[in-house]
């Protein structure tokens, strides 16, 4: 079965998983029936911005992550704890975490400049 004519409760084996963060989430990975994303900050102010972002769209959507929180970075995993496997709701709350985290409003050329490139204003590292 494709990953498009799946249910939101239907599980993929670690091969599916794999091939699809391959394919859409690079800088995430599976490990131990999780899929998962490290990412790194300057710091404690940065790391709890993460987290409160990451909060706020497991909320919106009603699929918790569990989350490692240190000084420097944030590691979000998620299953589907229901269905004891990575279902789609995985896969599109780890996009929508992955668009907003890593998003640089000064690359698409709007109004918005994005973060200045100055380390006094850094706080995530982008990949």
């Amino acid at each position: 079965m494709g990953w498009r004519e799946r249910t939101h409760e239907d599980t993929y084996s670690d091969a599916d998983v794999e091939q699809r963060l391959k394919e859409e989430l690079p800088h995430w990975y599976l490990e131990n029936g999780w899929i998962r994303r490290k990412y790194k900050t300057s710091g404690w102010k940065a790391t709890l911005m993460v987290v409160n972002t990451v909060g706020h769209l497991a909320e919106a959507a009603f699929h918790h992550p569990d989350l490692t929180v240190s000084y420097a970075f944030v590691i979000v995993k998620l299953m589907n704890h229901a269905a004891k496997g990575i279902t789609n709701k995985d896969f599109e709350l780890a996009r929508k975490i992955e668009e907003v985290v890593m998003w640089q409003p000064g690359n698409e050329g709007g109004a918005l400049e994005g973060t200045p490139d100055d380390p006094r204003f850094k706080y995530l590292k982008y990949d």
